[in-house]
């Protein structure tokens, strides 16, 4: 039986189209044509087939948190009492409406959730985390970790 997360392999204009749109996703098809060596409508085919397939989910804007008033990023450990279905789903439906956390991980370790949360300030990260996180049913510890810098925050997978 096929493993339906099985994906046609990619050649290699699909993977040179793919580096390109990662860098630039408002690249226009003239010019993504031009930077591949395809006509316009093969190059437009092709990054629709892509799209279909699955592999771009989304093209979006990449803001300059602190640019746009968010000063801290933080990476959040939480640990839940109970590791029952009930209670990790709804952990899980109520870090969704959490606006905050721009990513939340299931991981293994000593801990369960790793969440990348963006505040203003640091009354901003206590309300968030005394308010919001730690009331959340279910949670029993939370280990909060400050960016001093980041040395590397890309969107980019390394395709070969």
């Amino acid at each position: 039986m096929p493993n339906p997360h099985d994906s046609p392999a990619l050649d290699e204009l699909d993977r040179e189209m793919l580096k390109i749109l990662q860098e630039d996703g408002r690249i226009s098809n003239v010019d993504l044509a031009r930077r591949i060596n395809l006509s316009q409508p093969a190059a437009y085919a092709r990054r629709r087939r892509l799209e279909k397939r699955g592999l771009v989910r989304q093209y979006v804007a990449l803001l300059d948190r602190e640019k746009v008033g968010y000063d801290m990023l933080c990476f959040v450990r939480v640990s839940l009492e109970k590791h029952q279905t009930q209670s990790v789903e709804q952990f899980r439906q109520a870090v969704q409406q959490m606006p905050e956390v721009l990513a939340c991980y299931f991981v293994t370790g000593d801990f369960d959730y790793l969440l990348k949360v963006v505040v203003r300030n640091r009354e901003d990260l206590e309300r968030f985390l005394v308010q919001t996180l730690t009331p959340t049913p279910g949670v029993a510890h939370v280990y909060t970790n400050l960016v001093l810098s980041e040395v590397k925050a890309s969107t980019a997978l390394p395709l070969p």
